[in-house]
């Protein structure tokens, strides 16, 4: 009876251990499992692959649930539905974003929500009461669609602008070309740069007190120096010159009347030139003898 006994122990200690296994694998893959729940149904708007049941449900990088179903929607062909059990205190609100994140190279899809306003409406309800979330366009594409579609993209720019690849290659080869043929001169241009540069450092301390004496000349910010006083000398004369040049040019205006005038009495009355008298002929009446 005893030896019975110990194998119906041994049997019951054996059966809860599974059973504690079991219990351990279910709290660990439903973390939160425990508290209230609340299921919501997301419609993605084509293809989900790399999601699967019991994937995780995260909102802002937490992990709040998991996918427990997934199926096609009867209704559109391209509609794909997964319905999720998360935490009740989970603010879903009816702007919050679906999404889904791959991790690592495997391709494993989280079922990822985002944000949504403290003021939004609830999350509308439909078929039979379940809330309804619906992802994003861009939700539904996996890694290798987007990488696909990047290639694609790629392939039609490139194919695009052929000719602008194909022109700027051969401007490259040509001017790759150029400095083959010169490469010479170049070298000796980076040669004479390279000697230039040494000599420059030499003469450093004579290219300073160069540097000094014109600083000198100037005389700085205020401009005090022989260079501006030479300068300021010869706009002087230069504007002396300029009000000689003006009284000349009056003093000559003058002259040239005085002997335009002396030019006509001649020429109205020669005889007063020699006997002398006589009135001084004016413009009116030179005029008039012209017209007789």
């Amino acid at each position: 009876m005893e030896t019975r006994a110990n194998y119906i122990i041994v049997g019951a200690f054996t059966l809860a251990v599974i059973v504690g296994a079991f219990g351990f694998v279910y709290w660990f893959h439903h973390v939160g499992g425990t508290g209230e729940r609340a299921e919501y149904r997301v419609a993605f708007q084509g293809p989900i692959g790399g999601l699967r049941t019991g994937a995780t449900v995260s909102f802002n990088g937490i992990r709040v649930g998991e996918v427990t179903a997934l199926s096609l929607d009867p209704n559109s062909p391209r509609q794909a539905l997964a319905t999720i059990s998360i935490d009740k205190n989970t603010p879903v609100r009816s702007d919050t974003e679906v999404t889904l994140d791959y991790q690592g190279l495997t391709g494993i899809a989280v079922l990822a929500l985002k944000g949504g306003a403290a003021a939004a409406a609830p999350v509308t309800l439909r078929d039979g009461n379940v809330p309804l979330l619906t992802a994003t366009s861009s939700a539904s594409q996996d890694l290798m669609q987007a990488a696909r579609e990047a290639i694609r993209r790629i392939d039609t720019f490139i194919a695009d602008n052929e000719k602008s690849f194909r022109n700027s290659m051969k401007n490259i080869e040509s001017f790759t070309d150029v400095l083959a043929r010169n490469s010479d001169k170049i070298d000796s241009s980076l040669r004479n740069i390279e000697n230039f540069t040494a000599a420059l450092s030499r003469n450093s301390e004579k290219v300073d007190s160069i540097m000094a004496g014109i600083d000198a000349m100037i005389g700085g910010a205020e401009g005090k120096g022989e260079i501006p006083q030479a300068a300021r000398a010869i706009r002087n004369v230069a504007e002396n010159l300029d009000r000689k040049i003006d009284g000349l040019v009056s003093d000559g205006r003058r002259t040239f009347g005085v002997i335009e005038r002396t030019v006509k009495n001649i020429d109205a009355n020669p005889t007063r030139l020699i006997f002398g008298g006589g009135r001084p002929a004016n413009g009116t009446a030179a005029s008039g003898r012209r017209r007789q």
